[in-house]
């Protein structure tokens, strides 16, 4: 049964009502029975006292020698409300102060035990304790004394009504009663008032989730000047839909630019195919400019899908890096031999190799540092020059690649590193490249806690600066 409750659906400002109402009830009936309780332990004093005094009043009167008898009622010795009863040892009753009140015989009659006790050792008379009695439709408290005097025994009771005492603590309870409820009525509508409007941000936040879908980002959930937890949380969540949103345009950015990509190199196939089709049996040299072109772009499709892989394993933290003690300066030597190598109409510059060595992946290192170069090659007219230096700063390796190329507009320069970007619009096959490269060094870098730094100037030539953290025996 209670698994079938927890599966109802109970709004958030339900529960906190209903909570705070048992709350409220349990402090109203904890503070309304201590109260009652604290009022009931002060009327009892209060009558303890008044009875306690009646009782001192008679005895120490008793005690100067004066005998027990009807004159007792006329010294005024006992409290206001205050009744005398005074009895032998048969329980006869010998005197009474109020005779008009009702008199219960089996109950005088039945206390004969206490008429057994023995008298103290010092003294006329013994203490006892409040106790309750009932006479008629009255409730009275009595204290009783027994005395010795000239051998005989006389019981006294002191009596007093409580009538008035628990006619105020009845009204009290009731009284009590209905302001609780009332109060308990008010702080419920209260209550239910104060959590809705609360937790309206709450239910404004829901309305806007709902609303946002793939096809429309773009809505946010309304900032209220609150300065609380409910405006902490509605600007998180749009922070979180600033990300999503980014990612989402991103990945679809990603899978457009990805796809016009490999269109291009499939088309190229596709036509070069339907040529040989045609003429490749009959013209040589057809056929050779086919097959040619094909190994071409097969080529290009292969290096694409790799670096599109690459960055789907590096965003989802599955690109192996295994980083050892590596010795740049023979790398350096042998990217600058190999740069030389592919690139024979630039002239390759080794302008300085310091000897150092960082903790690295090698082949990562080595793959960022290629991508620069290529993009050196590439915007860098026949006959420029391509100048690589690796030098020691502090506690970081500089590796800075210098060209004489065309340059990168001022505007342009913030985005190169962004995925599928180039600062060809119309993604000339003149340069080629995918725009990825950039993209990936980027995130080498990253992986090795160090920094790239781009300066570039339109016509002039750029250059790119990576920083690397050396080993620590080589700081």
């Amino acid at each position: 049964m209670w698994s079938r409750i927890k599966q109802i659906a109970i709004p958030i400002s339900v529960k906190l009502t209903v909570l705070y109402a048992v709350i409220l009830s349990c402090i109203l009936l904890f503070t309304s029975a201590l109260t009652v309780a604290g009022l009931y332990y002060v009327l009892y004093n209060q009558t303890f006292d008044e009875l306690n005094l009646s009782v001192n009043n008679v005895t120490h009167y008793l005690a100067a020698g004066k005998p027990v008898g009807p004159q007792l009622f006329k010294e005024n010795l006992t409290g206001p409300g205050v009744i005398l009863r005074i009895f032998d040892a048969e329980n006869r009753l010998l005197w009474d102060s109020a005779p008009y009140l009702p008199y219960n015989h089996d109950f005088f009659r039945d206390r004969e035990e206490e008429r057994e006790k023995p008298p103290p050792a010092m003294g006329i008379f013994k203490k006892r304790t409040l106790h309750e009695l009932h006479l008629g439709h009255a409730h009275f408290y009595y204290r009783k004394q027994i005395v010795w005097q000239n051998g005989h025994v006389y019981q006294l009771y002191f009596l007093t009504k409580t009538v008035e005492q628990e006619h105020f603590l009845n009204k009290l309870v009731q009284s009590l009663l209905v302001t609780n409820l009332i109060g308990l009525l008010i702080a419920v509508i209260s209550g239910i008032f104060i959590s809705r409007k609360v937790l309206r941000p709450i239910r404004d936040i829901t309305a806007t989730a709902k609303e946002i879908e793939v096809n429309d980002l773009t809505r946010r959930i309304p900032l209220t000047n609150s300065h609380d937890e409910l405006q902490e949380l509605a600007k998180t969540l749009n922070h979180m839909l600033n990300r999503v949103q980014a990612g989402f345009e991103q990945q679809r950015r990603f899978v457009s630019d990805a796809s016009h990509e490999l269109r291009t190199p499939i088309t190229v196939i596709s036509g070069y195919a339907d040529m040989l089709d045609r003429w490749g049996k009959q013209d040589p040299s057809a056929l050779e400019e086919g097959i040619e072109a094909i190994k071409s772009e097969a080529s290009n499709m292969y290096g694409l899908i790799e670096k599109l892989l690459f960055l789907a394993r590096a965003d989802q933290n599955r690109q192996v890096m295994n980083k050892t003690r590596l010795a740049m300066q023979p790398l350096i030597e042998e990217v600058t031999q190999e740069t030389r190598l592919i690139a024979p109409d630039h002239q390759v510059v080794l302008q300085q190799n310091d000897c150092a060595a960082i903790y690295a992946d090698a082949l990562s290192i080595k793959q960022m540092l290629r991508i620069f170069i290529e993009n050196s090659i590439k915007y860098t007219p026949t006959g420029g020059t391509i100048r690589i230096s690796s030098r020691k700063t502090g506690d970081y390796l500089e590796i800075a690649i210098e060209d004489t190329g065309i340059g990168i507009p001022e505007e342009e320069q913030p985005k190169i590193f962004e995925r599928f970007y180039r600062v060809d619009k119309s993604r000339s096959k003149m340069t080629g490249g995918t725009g990825l490269g950039l993209s990936i060094a980027r995130w080498i870098a990253e992986q090795h806690n160090s920094s790239i730094h781009l300066a570039s100037t339109l016509g002039s030539g750029t250059t790119i600066t990576v920083r690397i953290p050396l080993a620590i025996t080589e700081t």
